[in-house]
């Protein structure tokens, strides 16, 4: 057997999540879940984990690579103290010892253990030193029927139980299948974006709960609690559920550990939040994990990526600009261009797992809307011969004037390339039918743009009707 037991160093804030520069809500708790990932065999003592870990040596070769993981600075979730032994008891111990000042440069022999810390002995502590016992050793060598007439029968188990002579038994420590963190401030916060110094430490939590779940997070919740003395003569609005709670939910398209990621989109989201009170603790939830698969690294330098992926950046715009301002485009099965693609908010794309061929495009004023590579019915074997698509295309098609049977954008059009016919829409009503023919001709002032003209035919008089022209799209 072999215990290690640990608690917080002092300056454990400092050293909380490097990667975020955070301090833990609960230091102890992180360091838990932690342990949890090296052996199941973990357990609270008083303000302190014990940790039985001989049957995990062997699994991460051997005992001082083992605690080279444990301990690891990159990794783990603070800084501790931590000292080991035979029993959880000795090593509980010698800990004390550590946080004291009296253990050595070498581990006390369990004999020379000082009595204040065997927690069984504390409470009868005042008589055992009148009677000259300082150390474990002494108190082990008397006679063992006056120690349980005297000071009762949890004494001497509690040495048995330190000298291996019985079994050890604790409540072990599991962790929980849904991560539920709360946390008290301070003092009270008055403005919405001055919470996400309260949220980066409960993600500094959720991030330690994750690695030891080895899941990544897909949908979060943020919620915060008003003053409510204050709030309820005050408005409340859209982001508050009731007069007294405040609610805001985080989704992301790929389950994550990037605790920097969410805290730039959670940054995003509660900088357009008004609070209507003071909040005074908050708490964050997760709503939906996935089991985390694992990525291999190329050994070859170019392929290595560097900086935001295409999802996160996505969701950071989408936080900053809002989901309309951010769309991708899904092809659809139809000729006619302007119902090839449809532009939905990149977020509802990411979210319903569309394919890497989808683009994205970030909504401007302009009046053209992003005519993609990707075009429709006959992407899949290629255009029709003799198809010509524009690269920019016209949200309504402008109609132009016609002189002497050419259509005219600022001066008279050169038709260069065409016709391509278009008959399409049938199955939509005949307001939806188009009939065209697609050119592409030249302006002097314009370049290159993409025109065509409607085959009405005859009249219903007989007469024939001069066709009209439109732009629908420009050339790049």
């Amino acid at each position: 057997m072999h215990w290690i037991a640990l608690q917080p160093a002092s300056d454990a804030a400092d050293g909380a999540s490097q990667e975020e520069g955070a301090a833990l809500v609960d230091v102890l708790s992180a360091w838990a879940w932690w342990a949890l990932q090296f052996t199941p065999l973990v357990a609270r003592v008083e303000a302190a984990l014990v940790m039985e870990v001989s049957a995990s040596e062997r699994l991460f070769g051997g005992r001082t690579a083992l605690l080279a993981q444990l301990f690891e600075t990159n990794r783990a979730p603070a800084l501790v103290e931590y000292a080991q032994g035979a029993t959880s008891l000795i090593a509980f111990a010698r800990l004390q010892c550590v946080g004291s000042g009296v253990a050595s440069t070498e581990p006390l022999a369990p004999d020379t253990l000082p009595l204040h810390t065997l927690a069984a002995a504390r409470p009868h502590l005042p008589t055992l030193v009148r009677l000259g016992l300082r150390n474990w050793g002494q108190l082990r060598a008397l006679p063992r029927g006056g120690l349980v007439r005297r000071f009762g029968a949890a004494l001497v188990d509690a040495l048995d139980c330190a000298y291996g002579q019985r079994a050890e038994l604790y409540p072990w420590l599991t962790l929980p299948d849904v991560f539920d963190a709360p946390l008290e401030l301070t003092a009270s916060v008055e403005t919405a974006s001055a919470l996400l110094f309260g949220a980066r430490r409960l993600l500094a939590q959720l991030q330690v709960w994750l690695r030891a779940r080895q899941r990544g997070v897909l949908a979060l919740e943020l919620l915060w609690e008003l003053d409510a003395r204050r709030s309820n003569a005050l408005h409340v609005d859209a982001h508050h559920s009731g007069g007294s709670q405040g609610r805001l939910e985080l989704r992301t398209a790929q389950p994550t550990q990037d605790m920097g990621h969410l805290a730039r989109l959670l940054a995003e989201q509660l900088a357009r939040v008004t609070l209507p009170a003071p909040v005074l603790y908050l708490r964050l939830s997760t709503l939906q994990t996935q089991p985390l698969a694992g990525e291999s690294v190329s050994l070859l330098p170019e392929d290595i990526r560097h900086g935001d992926s295409l999802h996160q950046l996505l969701e950071r715009l989408s936080a900053r600009l809002g989901p309309e301002q951010v769309r991708g485009a899904t092809l659809l099965a139809d000729h006619r261009p302007e119902h090839m693609q449809r532009w939905d908010p990149a977020v509802e794309l990411q979210k319903a797992g569309v394919g890497k061929r989808h683009r994205f495009a970030i909504k401007s004023g302009a009046t053209h809307a992003y005519y993609s590579g990707a075009r429709g019915p006959n992407d899949a074997q290629g255009l029709p011969q003799g198809a010509v698509y524009p690269t920019w295309l016209l949200a309504t098609p402008l109609r132009l004037t016609v002189h002497q049977g050419m259509p005219q954008y600022e001066g008279p059009l050169t038709l260069l390339v065409g016709p391509q016919r278009l008959e399409a829409g049938w199955l939509q009503g005949p307001d939806h039918c188009a009939l065209r023919d697609y050119y592409v001709a030249r302006s002097a002032t314009a370049g290159l743009v993409w025109v065509f003209c409607q085959r009405l035919g005859a009249s219903r008089s007989g007469v024939a009707v001069q066709p009209n022209w439109y732009l629908h799209g420009l050339f790049a």
